[in-house]
Formats: structure tokens, sequence, C-alpha cells
């Protein structure tokens, strides 16, 4: 169940969610907690979500609230994530994660809230299924980085065999995340992350043996190399990785979305203010196209 008011405006104030949200948010939270519906209906998601709390595989999709488009269907999935923290929060304490870790994992819904504002400029959550990874106990952040527990499957095989991993289907694998609001990726955060990772992972889920890294983004587009300084940050991040042959698909959205908070905005206005907006819409306004890059390394 949600907790009363007072508590859920702590609670989501510790999950980092923006604080010009925290009061739309209690307030029809109260819609929740007195419709007899609704709480039969949070119930049951957060049964879905935590069902299998520990387990890797594709993210869950959680039940659709089937109402009127508005500020509850909106804020609906907060009071599922909030509602299933005494679970989540158990198994860590199961594991022996530590509780810092455990809050800043967790607060990755805050920062997707904040996405969302940025593009819409009210209250929700960007990608409901994505947070499904940190509240089943997948996904970790460690410093600069997240780190999510996977396997090596069929589709990584398709993407990386090319760059040279061909690993047993089934093999424990980390997948490597970039989280936005957290200032730069230097090659001495990512350093840390990576150190902490070897530690959290080897201490935490040793029955798990992750020895490799994968990862899946328009940061390792090999293009970048050429409008980027040779010793810019997203350069330095590439060369950790044995990178495959670029994609076939364009992804130009990808990138618009990351660097300039919403896919949908028209390539000819795209703000030239850093060297990166420079070069994502340069490189488009040009007539080129952005790509997701494939590539692993060695843990």
């Amino acid at each position: 169940m949600l907790p009363d008011a007072d508590e859920l405006a702590e609670t989501l104030v510790e999950l980092a969610v923006p604080h010009e949200d925290v009061n739309e948010l209690v307030r029809v939270g109260r819609r929740v907690t007195d419709d007899p519906e609704l709480r039969r209906f949070l119930e049951h998601s957060v049964e879905e979500l935590v069902r299998h709390i520990g387990t890797i595989g594709d993210p869950i999709d959680l039940p659709e609230l089937d109402w009127p488009a508005g500020a509850l269907q909106r804020c609906f999935p907060v009071y599922v994530f909030v509602a299933a923290l005494p679970h989540v929060r158990a198994y860590h304490r199961s594991r022996g994660i530590p509780a810092d870790v455990s809050r800043r994992s967790l607060a990755d819904l805050g920062r997707n809230m904040a996405v969302h504002r940025r593009r819409y400029g009210r209250t929700g959550v960007q990608t409901v299924g994505w947070l499904t990874n940190h509240f089943r106990g997948a996904l970790y952040q460690l410093g600069r980085l997240q780190f999510e527990r996977t396997t090596y499957g069929p589709w990584h095989r398709r993407t990386l065999v090319a760059a040279g991993l061909d690993l047993a289907p089934g093999t424990p694998c980390l997948s490597l995340h970039i989280p936005d609001f957290l200032g730069p990726m230097s090659p001495a955060a990512c350093e840390r992350s990576l150190a902490l990772a070897v530690d959290f992972f080897a201490r935490y889920f040793a029955e798990e043996a992750h020895g490799t890294v994968l990862c899946h983004s328009w940061l390792l587009d090999s293009q970048l190399k050429e409008h980027l300084p040779a010793d810019s940050n997203i350069v330095r991040f590439q060369e950790r990785f044995r990178l495959a042959p670029q994609d076939l698909e364009p992804a130009d959205t990808e990138p618009v979305q990351f660097v300039f908070g919403d896919p949908e905005l028209p390539v000819e206005g795209l703000p030239r203010r850093t060297v990166v907006e420079r070069a994502v819409g340069d490189h488009l306004r040009a007539g080129g196209h952005w790509y997701i890059g494939h590539g692993w390394f060695s843990l």
C-alpha cells in the first residue's frame, strides 16, 4: 500500500523525484488510496512487478491503468514503484547490498521523471518498462555508470559476434548504461565506476561470475570520432570497447532525444551551444544519419 501523505512526500524526495512534482503526486495519491478499485489495481500491479524479484530477463510490462488520460494515468506508475519499495529494499538487504547503492539505484525514478518534465513540462514517467529493471533487482548505479545484470542471448550474439564476442547462451554479462543529469562522463569517473562494479558484483552476485560488459548506445556510433576531439569524453569512452560494424538502420532520434531532450525537435533548429550539440545537429543537417553502436569489453 501507499504511505500516507506526509510519508509519501518524504519517500518521493528520497527517490529524487523533482520537487515541482511532489505536491501533485501527493494530491493525486489520495485518489488512489480512497478508491477501492484503484487500490486493488495498485496491489495487482505491485504483485506483478515483484513476483520474480531478483530474476533477470526482459523488462516486464506493468498492467496499464484503464483510465482517461490525465494526471492519474501519468502518475500511477510512480505509486506502483513507491508501493514496491519495501519488497525491493528487503531483496537488497537479503543480498547484503549497501543502503547507499540501493538508494542511488532506485533514485533513477526521479531522473526518469526529470527527463519527462524536460520534454513535456509536466509530471510523468518517461519509460516505465526501463524502471522495472531497478525495482526487480537487476540494475545498479555504481558511480557515474549503471550496470544491469543480464545473460548473453540471441540478440546480443547478432549484434556482437562480428565484434569478436561469441559466448555460450545464458552466460552472465553486465549491460552498461549511461544515466542523464549526472555530470561529465570523464575517463576518471568511468574508471571509478568500473572498479566499483568489479567489487560489487563479485561480492553480492558472486554466483553469476560476470566477466563481460556489453553496451548498446548511440554513444558508440563510430562516426562520432569524425566530429569530436580525440580527447573528448565520448571518444575516450568508445575506446574502451571492441565495436561491431555500424548498424544498417538509422536511429537519428536517439542522440536528438538524449542531447536536446526531445526526439521530435526539427533538425534545422537544433542548438549549437556545445561541441556535442554541434556534432549531432550539423551531421544531421548535412544529410547524415546516426546509428546505435554495439560494443563489449572484458570486465
